[in-house]
């Protein structure tokens, strides 16, 4: 996959099935469009291009490096388009005339039903379809993925993970939620109490679900290991308001300081909380392991 920031870099002549969206998250719904693209680019001898509008919002389900990741082997380019005021300006037909079939050499468009774009959102699917013979490509529209009776949105993921419910999360994203970053050096707290973890800094701008701790699955080297984790700022130890993410794998005994991990979420334990002190701590996070490996079968 080529990667590519802003519409001008891109400078493929060749014809190409593209999608256009904010694809935060990549989740079953985007990856509707991209598999069209991608079954369209095989059978058609065409270009899978996913056109990626960058928003510069806050709250994220994914940051930029993970959406590369996630598509990295499924598209021929990725296109990440800043959202600036001059294509908020640009007339529909002009959106249509000059990126669709002047840049991206468009020989099908593939969107979902609710797709809208131009000066005051006046391009829909209506408009698209008016004018692909003129323009030389065919519109393919998909429509909207379901679950548990409503549409599956990146705005409804947040909202559940904002209520701490993962898994129904997890379910709509086609993967699990979590982040991916580099081991730090902590405080050392967590090895001086019995339980050693790896310790990622939270990426800035993606979305922090509930703080707390979590039932988890994290890959270091290649190879995956069950823990728990917990999501916060540490405050029985700490006065800082920088959010972590601190994990402690059952089975575990490498030095993963400086290497790339990945974290994945899979269910919410309890909220973050404060102690008395180091010893009430430990209390709890002894109960949290004995609660997670009642969950992954591990016999004590």
């Amino acid at each position: 996959m080529q990667y590519i920031e802003g519409l001008k870099q891109y400078k493929n002549s060749k014809g190409a099935a593209v999608t256009f969206g904010k694809f935060d998250g990549l989740h079953l719904g985007h990856r509707m469009l991209t598999d069209a693209v991608k079954e369209l680019s095989e059978k058609e001898d065409v270009s899978s291009v996913v056109c990626a509008f960058d928003m510069h919002q806050s709250n994220m389900l994914m940051t930029k490096e993970e959406r590369k990741l996630h598509l990295e082997k499924d598209v021929d380019y990725l296109v990440d388009w800043a959202f600036t005021e001059e294509l908020k300006r640009l007339p529909a037909e002009e959106f249509i005339r000059d990126i669709i079939a002047g840049v991206l050499h468009a020989e099908y468009v593939v969107v979902g039903t609710d797709f809208q774009f131009g000066y005051g959102k006046c391009g829909d699917i209506h408009m698209l379809k008016a004018y692909a013979r003129e323009y030389g490509y065919e519109l393919i529209v998909i429509n909207k993925k379901r679950y548990q009776d409503r549409i599956i949105s990146s705005t409804y993921i947040k909202e559940r993970l904002k209520e701490g419910a993962v898994s129904d999360a997890n379910r709509m994203l086609g993967y699990r939620f979590g982040v991916t970053g580099v081991v730090e050096h902590g405080k050392q707290l967590g090895r001086t109490l019995g339980f050693p973890t790896l310790n990622i800094l939270w990426p800035q701008g993606k979305l922090v679900p509930p703080k707390g701790v979590y039932l988890c699955r994290v890959y270091v080297d290649g190879q995956g290991y069950n823990g728990i984790a917990n999501i916060g700022i540490k405050p029985t130890v700490s006065d800082e308001d920088t959010v972590r993410i601190e994990s402690f794998l059952f089975g575990y005994d490498g030095d993963a300081y400086g290497k790339e991990a990945v974290t994945e979420l899979m269910e919410y334990v309890r909220p973050e909380q404060r102690f008395r002190d180091k010893a009430e701590l430990k209390e709890c996070v002894d109960r949290d392991i004995a609660c997670g490996k009642r969950y992954f079968g591990i016999e004590e």
